[in-house]
C-alpha cells in the first residue's frame, strides 16, 4: 500500500499504533489510514495578500503538527472569528482538511484561507522576513497577560500531545504560556489557541 502510495505521488507518513488509534474512531484501521483534503490550499502568499488587500497587520496561525481534525477545525473555525487572514499546516505528520475538519470548523474553512507547508521552519523564517513577530506556545514561556502582542503576528500552537517542535520552537521570537491554577497542566490545542487568539485581536 505505502510503495503503491509514494508511486501516486501520495505523502506517506509512517506512525505508531496509539497516534492511528487516537485518529481512528473505531480504532479498526488495520494500521493504515488515509487524510484527504475536502478544499483546495492556497500559499501562504496568498495569505499575506489578503491582510494587503485589507489594509492590516497580519494575524496567521501557525499548527505545527496537530493531528486532530476537530481540533484543527476548532482552530480554524475560532482564527476566522478573530479575524485571522489565514492558517498554516505543515503538509507531513498533521492532520490536513479531512472532512472532520472541514465539519469542525463550522464553514470557516469557507472563508479563511488555509496553506499547507513542506517546511514550517522555513515558512516560519519567511513570514519574520515581513516584519511578522512569531510567538510560539509552551508551558516554560511567559504569561501571555504580560505579553505585548501588537504588530504583525502569528501563533504557532503545537501538536497535543508533544507541543512544538524543536526547530519550530526555536525559529519563535518569543513564547508564551497560559497559567494553570489546577491540577492539569495543559489545555486543549484549540481552546489555547482561541484564548490566544482573542487577546492578540485585541493588540492592534
Amino acid at each position: 500500500i505505502a510503495s503503491t502510495a509514494r508511486a501516486a505521488g501520495v505523502v506517506v507518513v509512517d506512525a505508531d499504533k496509539r497516534k492511528l488509534d487516537f485518529m481512528s474512531r473505531t480504532h479498526a484501521h488495520q494500521g493504515v489510514i488515509a487524510l484527504t483534503s475536502v478544499r483546495e490550499y492556497v500559499s501562504v502568499e496568498d495569505i499575506l495578500n489578503i491582510a494587503r488587500e485589507k489594509g492590516e497587520k497580519p494575524l496567521i496561525v501557525v499548527c505545527d503538527e496537530i493531528s486532530d481534525p476537530h481540533n484543527l477545525g476548532a482552530i480554524i473555525r475560532t482564527a476566522e472569528c478573530a479575524g485571522a487572514h489565514g492558517v498554516i499546516i505543515p503538509e507531513r505528520r498533521a492532520v490536513g482538511l479531512a472532512r472532520a475538519a472541514v465539519k469542525a470548523s463550522a464553514g470557516a474553512v469557507e472563508y479563511l484561507p488555509v496553506a499547507r507547508e513542506v517546511n514550517l521552519t522555513r515558512t516560519i523564517e519567511r513570514l519574520k522576513k515581513e516584519g511578522i513577530w512569531i510567538y510560539g506556545t509552551a508551558m516554560n514561556g511567559e504569561d501571555y497577560r504580560k505579553v505585548d502582542f501588537s504588530g504583525p503576528k502569528a501563533l504557532v500552537i503545537g501538536s497535543e500531545g508533544e507541543g512544538m517542535s524543536r526547530l519550530v520552537s526555536e525559529s519563535c521570537d518569543k513564547v508564551v504560556t497560559l497559567p494553570m491554577k489546577g491540577k492539569i497542566e495543559s489545555l486543549n490545542a484549540s481552546v489555547a489557541a482561541g484564548i490566544l487568539l482573542y487577546a492578540m485581536m485585541d493588540a492592534k
